[in-house]
């Protein structure tokens, strides 16, 4: 069918938009660039060296045969999202156009307010466009778990029976978000729910666990196409953090006691969450919500993992406790079901040493690129800053310099 991967130069977008294709899927990518522009705010980079968008869509080509079409654009442009629905008639639109990073979003006033005011409308400009243009259309949006935060009850797919006054409902989950990034996610679900009710739209909103390894199948196939490692405190996971500083010979930091618990999934499991979800449309005038994690860790065993396997490779890492910078419980329940993607065929990918030596050799192979300086966090959830860097003007010089060292991209 013909799907719309929004945010498709991304970590999850890139690998996901290659998948689909691969698997016979008529692709067209939107991305502004912004993430590459958020490196060069934070002074960050990608472990891994990246092509271009319009490298990776050409070698894409070469390769498989297979024509990616292109648009650089901001879903936050009104006539762009119209224009693309004009033009593309999607049957599916995969929404990963947000900016993705708790600790971004809790930098200052102006990070929260770029990640709330960009995820948000960039949300409601598409699901106004499927309204009007293509009302058929199933949009498959990137969700987070985060947006339950950690409940002392069993956390449901989305939906919970309640029983009140000797009545009963089903409701939308409540929702505790642990931040400003997670409070736009949520957000972003409740248009959703409206739309649908509302308009008859139909939409999956897949809530993600986080996201370990960084190739698949096809990214792992040219190094032109190779996926983003991020690592540093402000985009890097857990995982992949304690794996280069282990390549690194520093400290694996682990926030507070580490016990802060959460979903994680594989992200070979991610790309195929996407596709079972195109696959199978729920009806006109639904939001089907999906759990899309397959295991639970908490932050003290992944340290523990990465410390085991990199002794095994030789490596001499060490563990060190420092402060939480977030506010969260780092002693609680955890329990989320996790059971709709696999009734839908879902294999998992469980993590186990061979993933985690892997992660290990990537970061051995690339150290000369890490940016140690990055690692340790520097936002703090207590003491975020009315005043401050300004995200907005950063990242505005930023993406028309990356505009700037690229080719302009192909038009739909």
């Amino acid at each position: 069918m013909r799907v719309l991967v929004a945010g498709g130069d991304g970590f999850c977008g890139w690998p996901t938009a290659l998948h689909l294709s691969a698997n016979g899927h008529e692709v067209a990518i939107v991305d502004n660039l912004a993430r590459r522009a958020i490196d060069e705010e934070l002074g960050t980079d990608s472990l891994t060296p990246i092509a271009s968008l319009q490298a990776r869509v050409e070698r894409w080509r070469q390769l498989s045969g297979r024509e990616i079409d292109l648009e650089q654009g901001d879903l936050g442009d009104p006539q762009l999202v119209h224009d693309l629905f004009t033009e593309l008639r999607p049957e599916a639109v995969v929404h990963f156009a947000e900016q993705r990073s708790a600790p971004y979003s809790m930098i200052g006033r102006q990070h929260a307010v770029c990640t709330q005011v960009g995820n948000v409308v960039g949300t409601l400009n598409l699901l106004f466009a499927m309204h009007e243009l293509a009302p058929s259309c199933h949009l498959v949006k990137l969700g987070t778990m985060g947006e339950y935060g950690t409940p002392n009850i069993d956390i449901e797919e989305g939906y919970i029976e309640i029983e009140h006054n000797g009545r009963s409902d089903v409701l939308p989950y409540p929702k505790q978000p642990g931040s400003f990034y997670h409070l736009s996610k949520v957000h972003d679900s409740h248009n959703i729910f409206f739309a649908c009710r509302t308009w008859g739209l139909r939409a999956t909103d897949l809530n993600q666990g986080i996201v370990y390894n960084v190739q698949t199948q096809q990214t792992r196939s040219d190094p032109t196409l190779l996926n983003r490692f991020d690592y540093d405190a402000v985009f890097g996971t857990a995982i992949n953090r304690f794996c280069v500083q282990a390549a690194a010979g520093v400290p694996l930091t682990v926030y507070g006691e580490g016990g802060q618990t959460r979903g994680f999934i594989d992200l070979r499991d991610t790309v195929r969450c996407i596709e079972l979800a195109i696959e199978t449309p729920p009806p006109a005038g639904q939001m089907r919500v999906m759990n899309q994690f397959t295991e639970q860790w908490s932050v003290m065993q992944l340290a523990q993992i990465v410390y085991e396997v990199a002794q095994e490779m030789e490596l001499s890492p060490s563990i060190e406790n420092i402060d939480n910078p977030r506010v969260e419980l780092e002693d609680h329940y955890y329990h989320a079901k996790c059971s709709k993607l696999i009734d839908l065929g879902l294999q998992p990918h469980l993590l186990g040493r061979e993933t985690i030596a892997s992660l290990l050799d990537e970061a051995v192979r690339h150290r000369d690129r890490a940016r140690l300086q990055t690692v340790l966090p520097e936002a703090n959830w207590r003491s975020v800053p009315y005043w401050g860097s300004e995200p907005a003007i950063a990242r505005d010089a930023a993406l028309q310099s990356a505009a700037a060292r690229s080719n302009s991209p192909a038009s739909m």
